[in-house]
């Protein structure tokens, strides 16, 4: 079953490569969607697909890249939005 979430993650994940590592993450499991930074200095994801790949992209998420720091994870699920592969947004 397909599933689609939309996650804002906090800590040191600017300036860290969080998004090229979630692009990463994303071809490696298969997911769509995109990833942001904010302006207030925390990660946006939006991401979909069958539902034991996005678990498994959304724990990487969780972690994040070896040489940042995951404070806060917020998962909302949201409607399937359709995405066409894994970008990032600026």
């Amino acid at each position: 079953m397909i599933k689609s979430f939309r996650v804002k993650i906090t800590g040191k994940v600017q300036n860290v490569g969080f998004r090229y590592f979630a692009v990463k993450e994303a071809q490696n499991e298969g997911v769509r969607g995109f990833v942001r930074n904010e302006p207030d200095g925390s990660v946006y994801v939006e991401v979909e697909g069958e539902e034991e790949a996005v678990n498994r992209f959304l724990m990487s998420m969780n972690q994040g890249p070896s040489w940042g720091r995951v404070d806060r994870f917020t998962v909302t699920e949201q409607p399937v939005r359709n995405f066409k592969g894994f970008t990032v947004k600026y």
